[in-house]
């Protein structure tokens, strides 16, 4: 359910960095983000879900919220498909949550007429799709080989049935009622270059959440992949200016 990628002294950063990946659920694809964090944080923590069973999100925050640190303080990351379940976990807090980081997702169904497609993933293939169409959808201009395999290397890992049902809970999920509740402070994401998203999906949480920061990075979807030292430099300035890390 979880790999440790990063450890350092906790005497240095006593706060934890827990990641809740995209789509995949791999928790393969951080390596260079969590590289360009430094010590910012004491460990980052990558959480990885069944690649062969069928969850929804529900089920998927209990099994989360069991693995999350007990008692030191730390910090949640929600990429993309994982945001909601950031969300609903902060707007629900462990005592020791301390902030809450949402990278390229959403709030509610992330792309227009997401509702009346989402039917269409229960047969749709998913490791059939040409790269070409993940690489123009999920990277564009930012892609690189090395960013090609690692997507491929990832979706393969992961069974179509599983994939095919994360795609529909992610068209079909709301959990815009559950902004208001956040109590911690949130810092937002957003890529100029997303073509997966609605301009809209970060618009949303951001007027509903009362403390929140948008930050417009130069980056695709897959923003934590493609521009992962900005990404990090980022997370580290807010860290910091938040009192998350000292």
């Amino acid at each position: 359910m979880q790999r440790i990628l990063l450890e350092t002294p906790v005497e240095v950063r006593v706060t934890r960095l827990v990641i809740l990946p995209g789509l995949d659920g791999t928790g393969t694809l951080h390596e260079d983000f969590i590289a360009a964090l430094g010590t910012t944080f004491a460990t980052v923590q990558v959480m990885v879900y069944p690649a062969d069973a069928v969850l929804d999100y529900p089920s998927l925050e209990r099994r989360v919220r069991a693995a999350l640190p007990d008692q030191a303080p730390f910090v949640l990351l929600g990429e993309s498909f994982s945001g909601p379940l950031a969300i609903a976990i902060a707007a629900d807090p462990p005592a020791n949550l301390r902030g809450l980081v949402l990278s390229t997702t959403f709030a509610r169904a992330p792309v227009p007429l997401s509702r009346l497609l989402a039917p269409i993933t229960r047969v749709a293939p998913v490791h059939g799709v040409p790269l070409a169409v993940l690489r123009w959808w999920l990277l564009g201009r930012w892609s690189s080989p090395a960013l090609d395999r690692a997507l491929r290397r990832a979706l393969r890992q992961v069974s179509p049935q599983v994939l095919r049902h994360r795609a529909g809970l992610a068209m079909r999920v709301d959990v815009v009622g559950l902004l208001q509740r956040i109590p911690v402070p949130v810092v937002y994401l957003r890529a100029n270059g997303d073509r997966l998203l609605a301009a809209g999906a970060g618009r949303l949480i951001t007027r509903n959440v009362a403390d929140c920061t948008c930050l417009d990075m130069q980056g695709p979807h897959l923003l934590l992949q493609a521009a992962a030292p900005a990404c990090a430099a980022a997370v580290k300035a807010q860290a910091m200016r938040l009192g998350w890390v000292r």
